[in-house]
């Protein structure tokens, strides 16, 4: 009887699982491209992964993860929870609460960050009241960049600044005068500065000498640059007209401005700026030409004479200058006369290095088309200018006007868009 050969064992060779055994550089890649909820469900992949979300140095808690949690409770339970069994270093947290139920927890989160080395926080508030930040927060002294949105700011007396940090960006913060200028005073690495739609002061005095980009936009009354020698980019909007007749007609707004601003690359002047700063007696040029300034973009009333020259002063101390946007602001009355001493005195005037100019808003009054003769006319580098006008119904007719203007330069294409 013939013998059957042996069976042969079948040996199962398990694979083993491949995310679990990843770099933890790559890991860590991986969890920061998921929302905190999701980095947290992770830890049910196995039990390798169960506590590797509770290492990453970033945490955000944003309207995501209120979404999900569909309850002001169970929301704060995650938050909790996170925090609670989180492990090594945290440098950056973003938080979003909407005040459902208080701001107990907000307070009890903030003394637990202000424990943990933290260097990057950003706080949302979408309640109302708005919320007063705890004395905690400014006990963060590593920290590098702060942003707070819609919230009252009180730092404590004994409060010495932020050491380390670099950026602060305030977003619908009220804070007094004092608080304001202390605040930016004590921080005396700042090199990013953000105040948007701020209250609580009229007046302020920026005294920062790392400062490198600032963008204001609130209501004020006076505003004053110290020690800001190293600004290269500045964005700044006064929000409402602010009669600025007690002026000294002896002092101009424009120079102090322009005295502490000598390395600055970008200008953007929105809303009512532009008047301000047309306060006082103007010069035909600043004290100092503004060398390395390559991009300006200006908010002017074109009825308004002094600003006006205001820009043209500006205009002619920026040799360096290569891109130029206007926008008009329109007001019911025009009230430049028909012959315009500005643009005479401006006549035999170059902008040497004006390359692109774009115009919005354009109606067609004589000083509209009066300034962009003037441009067309002294820019002999010239490329393009765009001209985007106020209204459909006398396009036409500005269009015809505009394309009749000498142009200085051989290359100085015009493209006109309607809206």
């Amino acid at each position: 009887m013939q013998r059957e050969p042996p069976k042969c064992k079948v040996r199962m060779k398990v694979e083993l699982d491949r995310f679990s055994y990843l770099p933890s550089d790559v890991t860590e890649k991986i969890l920061l491209l998921l929302s905190t909820w999701e980095v947290v469900r992770t830890s049910v992949l196995s039990s390798k992964w169960r506590y590797k979300w509770a290492m990453l140095p970033c945490l955000v808690f944003d309207e995501e993860c209120i979404s999900y949690a569909a309850s002001h409770a169970k929301f704060v339970k995650i938050v909790d929870h996170v925090l609670l069994l989180h492990i090594g270093p945290l440098h950056k947290v973003k938080l979003h609460h909407r005040n459902l139920l208080g701001t107990e927890d907000i307070d009890r989160w903030i003394l637990h960050l202000s424990r943990n080395s933290i260097r990057e926080f950003i706080f949302i508030f979408s309640g109302w009241p708005d919320y007063q930040l705890p004395s905690s927060l400014f006990s963060c002294r590593d920290m590098i960049s702060l942003e707070l949105r819609n919230c009252l700011l009180k730092p404590p007396s004994t409060f010495m600044g932020f050491e380390s940090l670099e950026k602060l960006r305030l977003f619908r913060v009220t804070l007094s005068q004092d608080e304001v200028e202390r605040l930016i005073v004590c921080c005396p690495l700042l090199k990013v500065l953000r105040l948007e739609n701020c209250s609580g002061f009229t007046r302020l005095k920026v005294d920062a000498p790392n400062l490198q980009v600032f963008d204001f936009g609130c209501v004020f009354e006076n505003f004053c640059l110290e020690h800001t020698l190293n600004l290269k980019v500045v964005y700044i909007a006064l929000k409402e007209d602010i009669d600025q007749r007690e002026a000294s007609s002896s002092s101009s707004n424009l120079v102090k401005f322009f005295v502490q601003l000598p390395r600055i690359q970008i200008l953007e002047i929105r809303k009512y700026f532009l008047k301000y700063l047309a306060v006082g007696s103007s010069p035909p040029m600043l004290p100092k030409p503004c060398l390395y300034l390559h991009t300006l973009v200006l908010r002017m009333n074109f009825s308004d004479e002094d600003e006006i020259i205001t820009a043209l002063c500006v205009l002619r101390s920026s040799p360096a200058l290569t891109n130029l946007s206007i926008s008009a602001r329109q007001v019911e009355q025009a009230v430049v006369g028909e012959v315009n001493s500005w643009l005479h005195d401006n006549q035999i005037f170059l902008f040497p290095e004006l390359r692109l100019v774009k115009l919005n808003r354009i109606s067609g009054i004589k000083a509209e088309l009066d300034f962009v003769r003037l441009l067309l006319s002294s820019s002999p580098v010239l490329e393009r200018m765009t001209i985007m006008p106020a209204a459909v119904h006398n396009s036409s007719e500005l269009l015809k006007k505009v394309i009749q203007f000498k142009r200085a330069s051989v290359h100085a294409e015009i493209i006109y868009l309607q809206k």
